[in-house]
């Protein structure tokens, strides 16, 4: 009961969120309004964070693409910093894709002055905190994403997908050229915005949630493109980019990871920021207390760890060598 008030999703591990009888009520659609009240009342708290064209350009669309994000000396330092880095690195398998992740922590940071300066500057804060609606400390990785790595069944990113309920942030800032047919960011364009259509087949997929997919029954939705044109949407944009190109989005809009048609290699800052929509506030935030800021990501590996070492759950995301990283 009381994880109704906080970001629980899963209709699966929950049988209050997952109950057909008070979604077919109105449960999912009253927490998914609510939530979406209270993100656009943030936001209008945090619209001084960001210049005019960039808070039009997410409003309309749902996210921000700003190509040559960094100046080109600052962006070879970072380049030079990330290629001699020395933190925690970890893997998941998904499908037939991999995502390998190193930790850019406080510990990482400290021998990584222009890493630092990007990633506690102003510009790349006020981005994700305007698309998450709260004031952020992201969790910040070095990330690369190998596409056809292993022979097993198709990545399930591939799918077009909402993360959540609620509106939520993840950023990337690319640091290779990325095609179109090389494992894209795909993102549906004003899908973060909720209409009439869309709730009324998010109060269906609530209703159903017992008869879903593993994913969606979890609360991360699995949507076709025939629904995406019933809710009035229009078609994804691919976004093949160049390097040193920054896409910040509200991932409780509809996205995925494109296809790749042979193998591929991605890689990317990247930054996470999820909080309990319904906080009325934007600022404090656990994330940000002393001793825990900059901290998160090996904080929450270790809990991963000690969850598996209790018999709780397998934590997918497993330590890599330095040697196998690929980050070198």
């Amino acid at each position: 009961m009381l994880a109704l008030a906080t970001e629980a999703k899963s209709f699966k591990d929950n049988p209050i969120l997952g109950s057909r009888r008070l979604n077919r009520a109105g449960l999912h659609i009253a927490r998914v309004r609510l939530a979406q009240r209270l993100a656009d009342s943030r936001r209008k708290r945090l619209a001084h964070l960001l210049d005019e064209q960039d808070r039009s350009d997410f409003d309309r669309d749902g996210f921000i693409l700003k190509p040559d994000f960094l100046p080109a000396a600052t962006l070879a330092a970072v380049e030079r910093e990330l290629a001699s880095a020395a933190g925690q690195v970890r893997e998941m398998e998904q499908g037939d894709a991999i995502t390998r992740r190193m930790s850019l922590d406080a510990g990482a940071l400290k021998h990584m002055p222009a890493t630092r300066q990007l990633l506690q500057g102003e510009q790349w804060l006020g981005l994700l905190s305007y698309a998450g609606s709260f004031r952020c400390h992201p969790m910040n990785y070095l990330q690369t994403i190998l596409a056809h790595a292993r022979p097993a069944p198709a990545d399930p990113q591939l799918q077009l997908h909402s993360d959540t309920f609620h509106p939520t942030v993840k950023a990337w800032l690319f640091l290779n050229d990325v095609g179109a047919e090389e494992g894209p960011f795909v993102y549906v364009p004003g899908s973060h915005r909720i209409n009439r259509r869309r709730l009324a087949w998010l109060r269906r997929q609530s209703i159903d949630a017992c008869t879903l997919d593993r994913m969606s029954a979890r609360g991360s939705l699995r949507v076709s493109r025939t629904a995406l044109r019933r809710m009035g949407y229009p078609e994804p944009r691919v976004f093949a980019v160049k390097k040193n190109t920054l896409v910040v989005a509200d991932t409780s809009g509809f996205h995925a990871r494109g296809a790749s048609r042979q193998p591929s290699t991605r890689i990317e800052i990247w930054g996470y920021g999820r909080r309990n929509p319904f906080l009325p506030w934007t600022g404090w935030d656990l994330q940000g207390l002393p001793g825990l800021k900059g901290r998160t990501v090996p904080l929450y590996w270790r809990a991963r760890d000690l969850g598996e070492a209790l018999g709780l759950r397998r934590n997918p995301w497993r330590r890599v060598a330095p040697t196998d990283t690929g980050h070198e």
